[in-house]
């Protein structure tokens, strides 16, 4: 057994490297600019910017301040639309009914405006709330997720995994330390339990699997050139279907001003 498994290593496939050109400039000043301001936990209006830098294809985004600017940028937007709230003390919105997705309508997105902001005080009266993020609808997909946290001794470890609530509930996830090339990208996407999900399994669609090799070499070029990025989790990423790509959902951040 042993043997034959050391005889699929020496054998596996070695494809071509990805060959990227990241706007590491522009990154670079989205993080000064919040450290700056004293940001070191930025969420999706200044996570999509950075990750935009890498290749991540990210959704049209605003921060509304009242219910009737909600109202208008969903409809320059075009509806469908997602909200979320935005506050520094509330890191997973979901726990405090900060998300409401699928509005169709101007009546709709200022009732879930109100209702975002009235649910936020709640479960924390003493957040600093900023307003209510106002997001185009992605396409469907499959909820994967991809994640960073940096170690001091052994630098940046990589995670991908199912992503949304199943990281949770089944911790089906690998990890790797960057950088990796492409080849350990892929060897990682395989590596996980539920791969066989991507590849058509009972009728469902095969997944753009090439991508998240994509994104997964990009998200280990980005930590490895900002040092800044202590943790991150892109959570969820919907993987569309073959040729289609893949879409950010979510993401957050925590920053660090890098001793370099």
């Amino acid at each position: 057994g042993a043997l034959y498994r050391y005889s699929r290593w020496m054998n596996r496939q070695h494809l071509a490297q990805f060959t990227f050109e990241h706007d590491k400039e522009g990154a670079d000043q989205i993080i000064r600019n919040c450290l700056a301001e004293g940001k070191t936990q930025i969420g999706e209006l200044e996570g999509n910017e950075l990750l935009r830098c890498y290749g991540f294809n990210v959704l049209p985004t605003r921060l509304a301040k009242t219910r009737d600017e909600a109202a208008d940028i969903a409809e320059d937007m075009d509806f469908p639309v997602v909200m979320k709230i935005v506050s520094p003390q509330i890191l997973h919105k979901s726990d405090a009914g900060g998300v409401v997705v699928g509005l169709e309508n101007r009546e709709d997105v200022k009732n879930a405006f109100e209702n975002i902001i009235e649910g936020a005080k709640k479960f924390d009266p003493d957040a600093v709330i900023d307003g209510v993020l106002v997001q185009k609808m992605a396409p469907p997909g499959d909820e994967v997720i991809l994640g960073v946290n940096r170690y001091p001794v052994f630098g940046p470890l990589l995670m991908f995994g199912f992503g949304g609530v199943f990281v949770e509930v089944f911790q089906d996830v690998a990890f790797r330390l960057a950088p990796i090339g492409r080849n350990d990208a892929r060897r990682m996407i395989r590596s996980i339990k539920g791969y066989k999900l991507f590849t058509g399994f009972r009728g469902r669609p095969v997944a753009d699997t090439e991508i998240l090799e994509k994104l997964m070499k990009s998200l280990s070029d980005m930590v490895i050139n900002h040092p800044e990025i202590q943790e991150m989790d892109i959570n969820p990423l919907l993987v569309h279907e073959k040729g289609k790509g893949a879409t950010v959902a979510d993401c957050r951040m925590i920053l660090k001003a890098s001793d370099v």
